[in-house]
């Protein structure tokens, strides 16, 4: 009895120092809340390689739901000090040094949260307080998540079955990873506090001798310089709240920067019975998207892009030698895209663009690390699937999430939907359906239809992209397209995709021609490091494999040879060099070998 009673004093006097935290903590909670929409304009790369309409993400990742801020401090660290089995007289306390580290490690980990989250926090309902409000339990194997093995097993056990003072939710868990809110964390200290006094009460022998005095005196005089040190950096830190509160750009809009200079040279034999003069060009890209969030859940993107990178074709006849960053308006700024995303239910999500919208950005493309023009592959040909590029522009789509395992994409997209002879259902538009299928955490696949009114994409041969001589056409597409995650650091995926094409005017209306393609890339992320990515890409080029209409057909086959290495400098830098050739450009046999190399500095903020 008499060392419960040493422990319970020791107990007390942690519990102040855990109080005077907490009181600091709420305070930084307080100022986090009125900022909470602000996020600074910085991220990273990998954030801009994950959320750029160009990458696909397994199930789920696509949810726009943010988690909201978490300012709390976890005083578990320092309220082991206290637990019953440590005797007040015990020699072997922590050095001073070690609770620093712990405060200081918590305090750092929500300043940054407070820097880099916007602010989606909605204020939490009495009803919902109230549903989800905790009980006492009387033993640790009432917490149907707490397991043995759990390193704060024996805290728990202790603080439960020893003082009753620790409670748990209605459904019989702990959830001993969430965040602790303030609401928690006063029903807990309040059943610990009212325990304590219901002992002190009851109690009848000596509450604390004076060599736990002695002790807690002792601590006191430690740990005062690190206290005073603590608060010098809580202090620093609502400064820095302050200063993000007063230099916050939106309360609900991101302005997120993508750069990128590129080094770029292209060279070759004889194409089409002309000479290839080697080329090398020095060239740019600069996108800002405005990323608006009315909700927290939707998206409003608005993208500035002003470029000047040449087309290859144009020098080697072929558009086999396209780069992935290809385009050039002279850098003047131009709205590059528009478009908004609304979850509709936890299900399905909408999609309505005004200008560059793509299949791709409501469907999954399945070539998630090598389908990235400003951090992965350098040529036109290697990102996705001919079939994605059928279509663009104007439009609306639908991604309805079935199960776990199977998402539905449907959309529909238009071109030129400003002209009035066309409108939006004229002129050149397509309609998608894919299947996306994903039987476990490692395989995906996908499976692709397109009905479109065009043909043109800007990857394929002479033949491929007209294959009846300037006659308008209709196209059914079949597409098929996979990804296996071998291992964390190798990915393998591809893609085959067969276009049927018909002729629907002179001078070869009824004609029929086929169109086929296919890849495969590999991927080798964080080889060399953190953040770094190895790619290589092998596959056909779109080829007119069959066509009614004579001298419309590819007599041979080309084949695209891709490899490139993205060094991650910084956060925020990076440096890809990459080299592709192709053989038989144009699908003939008599074209010589053309080879494409390209150094690319891309800068995100």
């Amino acid at each position: 009895m008499f060392k419960l009673f040493r422990a319970l004093g020791l107990g007390i006097g942690i519990w102040g120092v855990a109080l005077l935290l907490c009181n600091r903590a709420v305070a930084i909670e307080a100022i986090a809340t009125e900022i909470a929409n602000t996020e600074p304009n910085t991220t990273s790369l990998e954030t801009i390689a994950s959320s750029t309409p160009e990458t696909q993400e397994s199930p789920g990742a696509n949810s726009t739901e943010l988690s909201p801020i978490d300012v709390s401090i976890d005083v578990s660290s320092v309220a082991v000090l206290s637990e019953p089995t440590r005797a007040a007289t015990d020699t072997n306390l922590p050095e001073a040094p070690v609770i620093e580290s712990v405060i200081e490690t918590e305090l750092s980990e929500k300043a940054t949260t407070i820097a880099q989250t916007p602010d989606d926090l909605e204020p939490t309902s009495l009803d919902e307080l109230e549903a989800d409000s905790m009980e006492q339990v009387t033993s640790v194997t009432q917490l149907s998540d707490v397991q043995p093995t759990d390193w704060a097993f024996q805290a728990l056990e202790s603080l439960v079955e020893r003082y009753g003072c620790i409670a748990g939710y209605p459904d019989s868990t702990f959830r001993g990873n969430r965040a602790l809110s303030r609401y928690e964390f006063a029903a807990g200290l309040n059943a610990c506090l009212n325990r304590i006094n219901q002992l002190i009460q009851t109690s009848t022998g000596e509450l604390a001798s004076q060599e736990d005095l002695a002790t807690l005196q002792r601590l006191q005089t430690e740990f005062a310089p690190e206290l005073a040190t603590l608060l010098t950096r809580v202090g620093n830190l609502e400064a820095s709240v302050t200063q993000l509160e007063e230099q916050r750009f939106s309360t609900t809009t991101r302005l997120r920067g993508e750069i990128l200079f590129a080094v770029s040279g292209v060279g070759g034999g004889e194409i089409n019975n002309q000479d290839v003069d080697a080329n090398v060009v020095l060239s740019n890209r600069v996108e800002l998207n405005l990323d608006t969030s009315f909700s927290g859940q939707d998206l409003l993107r608005t993208r500035l892009a002003a470029q000047n990178t040449p087309n290859f074709a144009e020098v080697t006849g072929t558009n086999f030698a396209k780069l992935s960053f290809t385009g050039n308006n002279e850098n003047d700024i131009q709205l590059g895209a528009l478009f908004y995303r609304y979850p509709v239910t936890e299900q399905a999500i909408v999609y309505f663009g005004l200008i560059g919208i793509g299949f791709g950005d409501f469907t999954p493309t399945l070539n998630p690390y090598v389908n990235n023009s400003l951090l992965a592959a350098v040529s036109n040909f290697a990102g996705e699937s001919q079939l994605f590029g059928l279509n663009g522009g104007t439009g609306f789509g639908l991604e309805y999430r079935i199960s776990r395992a199977v998402r539905l994409s449907l959309g529909y997209l238009a071109s030129n939907t400003n002209q009035a002879e066309t409108g939006l259902f004229g002129g050149r538009y397509g309609a998608i359906a894919q299947v996306t299928l994903y039987p476990t955490d490692s395989l995906s696949v996908g499976l692709t239809y397109i009905h479109s009114y065009n043909i043109v994409t800007g990857k394929g041969s002479r033949n491929a992209e007209d294959p009846f001589n300037g006659a308008a056409l209709s196209t059914n597409a079949y597409g098929l397209q996979a990804s296996y995650q071998v291992s964390p650091n190798f990915n393998i995926s591809g893609w085959t995709g067969l276009i049927n094409a018909r002729a629907e005017s002179e001078p070869h209306k009824g004609s029929d021609a086929k169109i086929f393609t296919w890849a495969l890339s590999f991927a080798l992320p964080d080889v060399g490091g953190l953040g770094n990515l190895l790619g290589f890409v092998i596959g056909q080029p779109p080829k007119a494999i069959e066509n009614d209409v004579v001298g419309r057909e590819d007599p041979d086959t080309s084949l695209h040879l891709e490899a490139f290495y993205r060094y991650q400098l910084t956060d925020n830098i990076a440096i890809t060099p990459g080299f592709f050739v192709i053989t038989n450009p144009e699908h003939n046999a008599n074209n010589d070998l053309i080879y494409v190399g390209t150094v690319r500095t891309s800068f995100v903020f």
